[in-house]
């Protein structure tokens, strides 16, 4: 059960490559703001809300953060996640990132028939193409554990994560915050063919779902 917590936590990936300041950013769609040194997307209708971080990346990369869901699934639908190694950030709405990684946590009580999205809760990894194509690599359906996560209040906690992905070998991995030994419980590898990875900016998404995050 721990594994899969933390295998749902992924999907999260890097708000938190600031602290008191951002770094150079767009608020691109949604509706955005800081409070203190906390990142808030407030609008539970944005269905592309995005803000893109410069942070030039290539190699190893590390991307310690922390999420806290703030509202938005009362509708049966929401989803958040993160574009990493993009090439180009575009200032305003779009479904992709330029040339990039997707890395998305999606709640659906009504997904759309053939679009590969499970009913519920699940994970999904896209290759990004450009601002307008995305190409799903894998669905991971988690619906099982839907209930176990409202009982266990996760929703309501600020939850720390530490991802690691190396642009030179595809490896993803995301270690367990509890363990300070550093050990991991979820890794898988993006495809060889797209590597070494390189980018000089991060895009934060949500759908029809509010959250905040910080370091």
């Amino acid at each position: 059960m721990k594994r899969l917590i933390l295998l749902l936590l992924v999907m999260g990936i890097a708000a938190s490559l600031f602290a008191q300041v951002l770094p150079t950013h767009q608020f691109a769609s949604g509706s955005w703001g800081l409070s203190g040194s906390r990142l808030y997307q407030n609008d539970a209708n944005a269905r592309l809300a995005k803000v893109n971080m410069q942070i030039p990346q290539s190699g190893p990369m590390q991307y310690p953060f922390n999420i806290r869901y703030e509202g938005g699934l009362e509708d049966g639908h929401g989803g958040f996640g993160i574009h990493i190694f993009v090439d180009n950030a575009f200032n305003g709405a779009s479904w992709g990132a330029g040339r990039s990684y997707l890395l998305w946590l999606n709640y659906d009580e009504r997904p759309i028939a053939g679009s590969g999205i499970p009913y519920g809760l699940s994970a999904q990894v896209y290759k990004s193409i450009s601002n307008s194509q995305m190409d799903l690599l894998g669905s991971f359906p988690l619906d099982e554990y839907t209930a176990y996560l409202v009982r266990s209040g996760i929703l309501t906690q600020t939850i720390p994560i530490n991802l690691m992905v190396n642009g030179n070998t595809g490896e993803v991995r995301l270690y367990d915050p509890t363990d300070p030994t550093g050990n991991f419980y979820f890794y898988f590898n993006l495809p060889q063919s797209d590597l070494p990875l390189r980018g000089n900016w991060i895009s934060i998404r949500t759908n029809g779902l509010k959250a905040s995050f910080g370091q």
